[in-house]
């Protein structure tokens, strides 16, 4: 596993990383293209593993016909030097049975770059909420200690609520400690779980939804998270990328009729 970029891993110290998991809705992945698409950022690298879906395509970002014809890759890396913001965008799925390899390559590069934290974007079906998931709205966070004690006071002031954990078989052994449980989530436990075992600065933010046009949860999630990090200001709308007017495919074929 390496990142081809113009810029070494140093260039990365102490800027916010935020990345998708591949999840239910593709959530994470549509929240991520906004960022990306409204601040303008620039593509610095790839990041280069045999666990993803191997794809490529034209530029989903592209504003215009000269950067249309680009070749993109399953996932890269993007920056937003003055907001010292770096961004991996996933556009594939894990192959199945390499999701700790890759969990182990994007940590591996996640301390050698230095990020100073991390926000992973998730989803989670919404059909397997517990009870008390029912309540309040459907954004739910995750911290691992290293970052929970320097982000305490802004958790406070934005009244998010913890993901709950809940019981292994509800309504069966009433004594059975309650576990973390991400249905539909990808990757998002391991990464977490892996974040709290290497004392790594790590954050979830995911949304419970359900499969189908998943455009208002990629805005909700992404206001959301520019409640926190202040990435564009609240009055300004967010940019959709050219991309998503093919979301659902390029139409019926009058040719039908």
């Amino acid at each position: 596993m390496f990142i081809s970029s113009q810029d070494s891993p140093a260039a990365f110290k102490d800027f916010t990383l935020v990345m998708p998991a591949v999840a239910v809705g593709n959530v994470g992945q549509l929240a991520v293209d906004l960022i990306v698409s409204t601040l303008n950022m620039s593509r610095v690298g790839y990041f280069h593993t045999d666990c993803l879906i191997p794809m490529a395509g034209n530029n989903p970002y592209a504003s215009g016909k000269e950067d249309a014809e680009e070749l993109h890759t399953p996932a890269e890396v993007y920056t937003a030097a003055e907001l010292k913001l770096a961004v991996l965008q996933i556009r594939s799925p894990i192959i199945q049975m390499r999701s700790k390899k890759f969990r182990q390559q994007l940590k591996s590069w996640i301390k050698a770059s230095g990020f100073s934290r991390t926000v992973v974007l998730s989803s989670s079906h919404a059909y397997q909420r517990d009870d008390q998931q029912l309540q309040g709205t459907s954004l739910r966070y995750l911290m691992t200690p290293s970052l929970l004690a320097a982000s305490a006071d802004a958790l406070k002031e934005l009244g998010w609520r913890e993901m709950e954990r809940i019981p292994a078989f509800p309504g069966v052994d009433a004594d059975a400690e309650p576990r973390l449980c991400i249905p539909g989530g990808g990757i998002t436990k391991g990464l977490y779980t892996d974040g709290c075992a290497e004392d790594l600065p790590l954050a979830v933010l995911l949304l419970f939804c359900s499969e189908g046009d998943n455009i208002p949860d990629a805005f909700a999630l992404v206001n959301h998270l520019n409640d926190w990090l202040h990435l564009e200001e609240p009055s300004s709308k967010w940019k959709i990328p050219t991309s998503w007017s093919l979301l659902f495919g390029s139409g019926i074929p009058p040719a039908l009729f």
